[in-house]
């Protein structure tokens, strides 16, 4: 079993915490509003979730899951996650982020800028690609014949092992996209982001083999 820390309980973040309390895992949520706003999604998801300040969440996690505006990265509790595995699952949003030269010149990727604010700790890049309700819906157990892929990406191998780990355990296989300098490759906008699964007014969506993420992130432009 698994503490994952989440920092932002919004619709990916919520979603993930789902599927990690349904494989047994610990999950401890936070998000920029207080830990009481909470309480709701704390009572639904049941005794093995608690909610906490974001540092708090991040030094409870073995696995730490950012899912905050890119604006926010400032924010973040660099301290506390010091040696951690960050999931990193934000996607740039100018028109709600602001403008960042960095990113869009294409110099860094949004999971390098991140890394930035968090020097000690080990990014992987994952969930930025696919719609939650998709997430949610196509999650199956290990031997499925209908198992769908999501790409991460990462510098770290054993961060991308954990992370796979904990992938597989919620009901994902994984593809390595590569380095964070190809993270790119998964962002907004590219064949692999929600492409693969559906679109968004079929919330069932569909699932997704190997070999179409892998076509779909060879085909992606900068």
């Amino acid at each position: 079993m698994t503490t994952v820390g989440f920092i932002g309980s919004g619709q990916i973040g919520s979603t993930v915490a789902r599927l990690a309390i349904e494989a047994g895992h610990q999950v401890v949520l936070s998000n920029s509003r207080g830990r009481e706003t909470l309480a709701d999604t704390v009572a639904e998801l049941g005794p093995r979730t608690s909610a906490a300040s974001s540092g708090e969440a991040a030094a409870a996690g073995d696995i730490v899951v950012v899912t905050v505006p890119v604006k926010a990265f400032p924010d973040l509790p660099a301290a506390s996650l010091a040696g951690k595995t960050v999931i990193d699952t934000c996607n740039y949003g100018p028109e709600r982020d602001g403008n960042i030269p960095e990113l869009d010149s294409k110099s860094l990727t949004s999971s390098e800028l991140l890394l930035r604010y968090l020097p000690d700790a080990m990014v992987v890049k994952a969930f930025n690609n696919i719609f939650y309700k998709h997430l949610l819906s196509l999650a199956r157990p290990a031997r499925a014949t209908d198992r769908s892929y999501l790409p991460i990406a990462g510098d770290s191998a054993p961060a991308k092992a954990a992370v796979t780990a904990f992938v597989e355990s919620i009901g994902f296989s994984v593809v390595d996209a590569g380095p964070l300098a190809d993270s790119w490759r998964q962002s907004t906008g590219t064949p692999v982001w929600g492409t693969p699964y559906g679109p968004y007014s079929d919330e069932k969506g569909r699932p997704t083999d190997e070999d179409t993420i892998r076509a779909a992130l060879a085909t992606a432009t900068h």
